[in-house]
């Protein structure tokens, strides 16, 4: 079983692991990768930094959610 979900997760990881179900979460949330998403910086933002400056909304909802995702 992979490691949980946390606010040190990369986007990248949430992309890797839940593919799409972890797109339509981050998007819920505040946070639109976009088409390709090709900015690196952002790639590798944790979450918690995305909270921090405003692109992410209510971190500790999203983290149990992608912690419940199938």
């Amino acid at each position: 079983m992979p490691d949980a979900f946390g606010p040190e997760t990369k986007v990248r990881d949430v992309l890797s692991r839940l593919g799409e179900r972890g797109r339509d979460l981050l998007r819920r949330h505040g946070y639109d990768v976009g088409e390709g998403f090709v900015d690196v910086l952002s790639q590798y933002q944790t979450l918690e930094h995305a909270a921090r400056t405003e692109r992410l909304r209510d971190l500790q909802s999203l983290v149990a959610e992608l912690n419940s995702a199938p």
